[in-house]
């Protein structure tokens, strides 16, 4: 409260720009993120975007059977837009029946569904399936890669370049932990209904049951996805997503030795990811922030909020630390409009910027009398 009052005295007497400063006392130390075995890994956020660790995030790597994220968000569009449907019945071609590697056992005797070749990619890193989907939505893989292609750069997956559908090393084929980890980000936050094949365990078709390979789905209950992924020149590779109350981390690791390690890196990610920080609201929408003097209204002072939450991911206790620089831009004159920005409020841990958040005025003001506006002009001329 004397803090708050301070600033409602301070704004009211300093009318032009003006910066104020308010801090709390302490520290919150973090520890750095576990040494793990591998080549490459990023830990996100996926509600926040927040990189909470990193090693070489934007290091080349074969993606392995980590390509079928793109194979499935792309179908996940075609059934957004309503182009295909889970039901549909899909022709398996000689080329998706010999494929090789990891398979469904399709053949092009059957005719299984969008949703069944989806269960097939995704829970046993079905080959088969992932050319049958790509044929059955562009006429042919090739013509599939360049819509992945596509899709790829329209995320923002500055390092991705794919060349097939399924993953299958080549070595113009390539992409980085920190395009999987958005790509996988994209798949949670945009097609939540279809994101829960990833934490399906088991997988029955043609009377033949295979299990889904990512083994945290059974270690850790909060852990919901996403993908494994293995061949000889990417290594173990490993997208697993957790939620945990009100957050949501991805973890990639790229390059491990052998399944274990791919297994134990992530959980160990995980683990630092919800034990050392958190979600909060750092700003409040409609919450008064700060007050400023009007000149020439109807009333002399006015008070200022934000106009929406803004959530982001700290170190746990961190926003007791916060500095909070409120800046005013003036002089105010009425009358005041509460579409218009009047001044911002920066939240700082140490030298970090957190956030910047627009104020607006938490109600208009219209003009005063005109005594109160030839009384008020005079007075400017002296600020």
């Amino acid at each position: 409260m004397f803090l708050q009052n301070l600033k409602k005295s301070l704004l009211k007497s300093i009318p032009i720009l003006c910066c104020l400063v308010f801090t709390a006392q302490g520290a919150v130390v973090v520890p750095k993120a576990p040494k793990i075995p591998v080549e490459s890994y990023v830990l996100i956020e996926g509600n926040t975007g927040k990189m909470i660790a990193k090693l070489e995030e934007n290091k080349h790597i074969q993606p392995a059977s980590i390509n079928k994220l793109m194979t499935a968000y792309s179908t996940f569009l075609y059934l957004d837009e309503g182009q295909i449907s889970l039901d549909d019945k899909v022709m398996i071609s000689n080329k998706a029946w010999k494929i090789g590697g990891s398979s469904m056992f399709i053949d092009p005797s059957m005719k299984p569904t969008v949703g069944e070749l989806l269960q097939g990619m995704i829970v046993v890193s079905g080959n088969d399936a992932s050319v049958a989907l790509a044929e059955h939505l562009a006429g042919s893989e090739d013509t599939f890669v360049e819509m992945m292609n596509i899709y790829a750069e329209s995320i923002g997956m500055e390092n991705t370049h794919y060349v097939n559908a399924t993953g299958l090393d080549h070595e113009e084929q390539y992409t980085s932990a920190l395009d999987i980890g958005l790509l996988a980000s994209e798949i949670i936050n945009k097609y939540p209904e279809y994101y829960r094949y990833y934490s399906q365990k088991s997988f029955t078709f043609d009377g033949i049951k295979q299990y889904n390979r990512n083994k945290l789905l059974s270690r850790d209950e909060s852990v919901d996805g996403m993908k494994t992924g293995y061949t000889s020149s990417a290594g173990y590779c490993l997208v697993a997503s957790a939620q945990r109350d009100s957050m949501r981390l991805i973890a990639v690791v790229i390059g491990a030795d052998n399944e274990e390690t791919r297994t134990d890196s992530a959980a160990a990610l995980l683990n630092y990811g919800f034990r050392f920080f958190e979600n909060k609201k750092v700003v409040e929408s409609n919450k008064e922030y700060a007050t400023a003097k009007v000149w020439k209204g109807k009333t002399d002072q006015i008070t200022l909020g934000t106009r929406s939450d803004v959530t982001k991911t700290i170190p746990k206790g961190a926003a007791k630390n916060f500095a909070t620089e409120i800046e005013i831009y003036s002089p105010i004159v009425a009358p005041v409009d509460p579409s218009q920005a009047l001044g911002k409020m920066t939240l700082k841990n140490g030298k970090e910027v957190v956030v910047e958040a627009p104020l607006y005025p938490m109600s208009a003001i219209a003009k005063g009398s005109i005594w109160r506006q030839i009384y008020d002009s005079v007075w400017l001329r002296f600020e």
